[in-house]
């Protein structure tokens, strides 16, 4: 190699690190000016009401419900129609109606039944009413031989004493068949009433067989007692893994629960609230009620109880207590139903006027609470005071409404933390 090719080496040795660094430096200012740039998300400071609050999560259930059951006195039940599942019923609309073709013909068949009945009953009435006439007419005509007898034997005294003898005997024959006619006409009388009695009881016993058909037809169609919405329940007659909600043409066992109609005006949040939550919310607290279903909305409610005893979840480990806290919704909105999972805020206090920012705006600079506050091309660490923590939001002092500030941490480089 020359002599000229190697003085050139040395310098190539201290040049090529300089502009390395250089590039480096110009890239890391440029990456700096970047993250101070309109890049870095940021969030104004707010003013307003703070609500301190304890988070917990649960789901809509009604407080008063009523369960439709097939009808008790009634067999080979086929479900026929249906309304619509999770729907809004009004009151007294109907729910279910079984095939009412059996029973129908049934009743029919009592009905005639009990035709048969009372025309037996009305023809054994009038044949009482013939018998008891002819032994009026009998009785009066052995009264009247009777009396025929006693005038021809009251001549004794003037016709001869044979004559007078059988004029007696007459007498007492007559008054015997008047005696024979009495008893015979007694004996018919308890004759046709027991008849009747028998007859009316045949009667009575078809005209209640016919109500109680009546009565099932009329339990054929269950109705809703009240507006709410219908929720079908499992058909468990296929077996457990086969079971469906009920659907038209099943067969349904009597007495079996069909349907169940919560009240949609009872409508409460049930959350679980945890142990060590469990002193900060009492019963009369604003809820503030999140549900999946319509995030855009919050809904008021009032903490109207707590449960006094835990319960112990096995769902994670280790095992965990909560209580159950119930909101009572008001008002109720048309929308909600039952088992829609929801969030709850109870309450704890309102700061009013109080400064907020979101938790991820507020970071830990030199042990202590940092805002970093954007001040043109640049932001610049500010140290604040909490007041109050929310899961989303703190409320502090340090910052003044309309700031930004941004919501990722920009490290310690970047400028003194201004008190």
């Amino acid at each position: 190699m020359s002599s000229s090719g190697r003085r050139k080496w040395p310098w190539r040795l201290v040049v090529f690190p300089l502009v390395a660094a250089g590039l480096l430096v110009a890239g890391l200012r440029a990456y700096r000016t970047t993250r101070k740039g309109p890049d870095v998300p940021t969030a104004p400071v707010r003013s307003g009401d703070f609500r301190v609050i304890v988070r917990c999560r649960g789901e809509l259930k009604a407080n008063r419900s009523v369960a439709l059951h097939a009808p008790t006195e009634s067999t080979d039940l086929q479900i026929v129609w249906l309304a619509p599942p999770n729907v809004d019923i009004r009151e007294g609309a109907p729910v279910i109606r079984f095939d009412p073709s059996r029973m129908q013909q049934d009743l029919k068949e009592k009905q005639a039944a009990l035709t048969q009945a009372q025309a037996a009953l009305d023809q054994a009435a009038a044949q009482s009413r013939i018998t008891a006439d002819q032994d009026k007419m009998d009785l009066s005509q052995a009264g009247y031989d009777a009396e025929k007898a006693r005038l021809e034997a009251s001549k004794q005294a003037v016709v001869s004493a044979m004559q007078g003898q059988q004029s007696a005997i007459d007498l007492g024959v007559a008054m015997e068949k008047v005696r024979v006619q009495q008893a015979s006409t007694g004996l018919h009388s308890k004759s046709d009433e027991a008849k009747l009695a028998s007859l009316k009881r045949l009667r009575d016993q078809a005209q209640f067989e016919v109500d109680v058909i009546k009565e099932r037809l009329a339990q054929i169609e269950l109705k809703s007692p009240f507006r709410g919405v219908i929720s079908y329940q499992m058909n468990y007659s296929q077996g457990w893994q086969n079971a469906t909600p009920y659907k038209v043409g099943d067969r349904v066992f009597p007495g079996v629960e069909v349907a169940e109609i919560p009240d949609l005006s009872s409508l409460e949040m049930e959350a679980k609230l945890e142990e060590t939550d469990r002193g900060q919310v009492n019963v009369g607290d604003e809820v503030l009620v999140h549900v999946d279903a319509f995030p855009e909305k919050t809904f008021p409610a009032r903490l109207e109880s707590v449960s006094p005893l835990t319960e112990q979840s096995f769902t994670e480990w280790p095992p965990v207590r909560s209580f159950r806290a119930y909101a009572k919704l008001d008002p109720v909105d048309p929308r909600l139903r039952p088992g829609m999972q929801s969030g709850a805020d109870f309450v704890r206090q309102t700061i009013r006027n109080a400064t907020s920012i979101p938790s991820k705006a507020l970071f830990t600079l030199h042990t202590k609470p940092v805002v970093y506050v954007k001040k043109e091309s640049r932001f610049e660490a500010r140290e604040v005071q909490v007041i109050a923590r929310n899961p989303d939001e703190v409320a502090i002092t340090g910052v003044t409404k309309g700031m930004e500030v941004a919501l990722t941490d920009l490290g310690m480089d970047q400028g003194k933390v201004q008190p």
